[in-house]
């Protein structure tokens, strides 16, 4: 079936190569517009209706990685691991493909339970033709909106309420996504800010302890960073750092 979608759609991928073609040329004659193919034409529209849809799927895949970003714990956990390896002032160190890596597979962990119930309620029906399109699409965005709603402040909803000039919902249910993601997405920015905030604090103390000892023993030449950064990540070491640092970044999402 997608072989077939693709020899349909064939024509309408060399007409477009066709009138990018004439478009850059000198000639100065108008290419001529492009054709229905006539399986398109046909008395079949459900064939049209399957071309559509496969036609969005590839649009959905084309957007998953910014979907991925925004719209679960991707975002918070990676500002936050960020925060941390400002806090330490270590540079480089773990490199950002290190980070994202991690904050990915902290994701898949945390996310989890929401892509199971995604599965089992909208995928897995589908796919064995309980039920129609519209219906799994429905059943699949359920587990994301209530997550999306845990984790999103009513302050931030009403926000895009308020900016939108929308009539506030009768329910929770009935938050639209378009209002939905962008409160979400702040919500994460200001809980990630929140929690780097936190973290922040202990590596200043010991920041100014180095420098205000420096200073009193009159070694104004040696820079405080020299000797703080080998005491905060003695000090992170000794208290397993990265064990709390996960720790709370999970359990912030319960």
């Amino acid at each position: 079936m997608p072989m077939r979608a693709a020899r349909r759609l064939a024509p309408w991928g060399a007409a477009a190569v066709l009138l990018l073609l004439s478009a850059g040329s000198c000639h100065a004659q108008t290419p001529p517009l492009p054709v229905l193919p006539e399986s398109w034409t046909s008395d079949r529209p459900e064939q049209i209706v399957l071309t559509l849809r496969i036609l969005l799927g590839l649009t959905v895949l084309s957007l998953a990685p910014a979907l991925l970003l925004t719209l679960t714990s991707f975002t918070r956990i990676v500002i936050v691991l960020s925060f941390l390896r400002s806090a330490l002032g270590t540079q480089q160190t773990p490199p950002n493909a290190v980070l994202v890596g991690l904050a990915l597979f902290l994701t898949f962990f945390v996310m989890h339970p929401v892509f199971d119930a995604i599965n089992r309620r909208g995928v897995q029906p589908y796919l064995a033709g309980e039920i129609g399109y519209e219906e799994a699409l429905a059943r699949s965005a359920a587990p994301l909106r209530e997550f999306m709603l845990r984790q999103t402040r009513e302050k931030d909803l009403a926000l895009f309420y308020e900016i939108g000039g929308l009539a506030r919902p009768a329910a929770p249910a009935d938050v639209p996504f378009h209002v939905l993601m962008p409160g979400f997405v702040i919500s994460e920015l200001k809980s990630a800010f929140q929690i780097g905030f936190v973290l922040f604090v202990p590596f200043l103390v010991i920041d100014l302890v180095v420098a205000s000892v420096l200073m009193s023993m009159g070694m104004l030449m040696v820079p405080p960073v020299m000797i703080a950064l080998p005491v905060k990540i003695l000090l992170f070491v000794m208290v397993d750092g990265w064990h709390l640092v996960t720790r709370s970044v999970v359990l912030s999402f319960a």
